[in-house]
């Protein structure tokens, strides 16, 4: 892929992958928010391994943890953006701010939800009954 006007030469499909792995190691190391949902999905894979659950809910917990982490990444980039623009602030900024967050957050909450309606039988099977 040639970049043309931004003076760049050539970008093949491996410095396509090292700046996309790159952006996430900098999201690990930079943003608590995305430790904290690395750790929720340590634990939710855990448990899908300890409860033994279908290759369905698999497919489900997988792509919802996907998801997640790719939301929190976009809104990473979203803040590191608009903090690249203006260092001052701005209410146009922080609302870009805040939607990006309020998407993660939204999805976090569904997140859960999933997780209860996937685990919650499996709990009671195990422990209550």
């Amino acid at each position: 892929m040639n970049l043309g006007s931004r003076g760049k030469k050539d970008y093949t499909l491996f410095d396509a992958f090292r700046s996309a792995f790159s952006g996430i190691i900098f999201s690990f190391k930079t943003e608590r928010n995305m430790r904290i949902h690395l750790l929720a999905a340590i634990i939710v894979i855990v448990s899908g391994f300890f409860f033994s659950i279908t290759n369905v809910e698999w497919m489900v917990l997988i792509l919802v943890i996907a998801i997640t982490i790719a939301l929190e990444l976009v809104n990473t980039a979203i803040e590191n953006a608009v903090d690249l623009i203006t260092a001052q602030e701005h209410p146009v900024a922080k609302a870009a701010k805040d939607i990006a967050a309020g998407a993660v957050l939204i999805f976090c909450i569904a997140s859960v939800g999933i997780g209860l309606i996937i685990f919650i039988p499996y709990i009671i099977e195990r422990f209550f009954m």
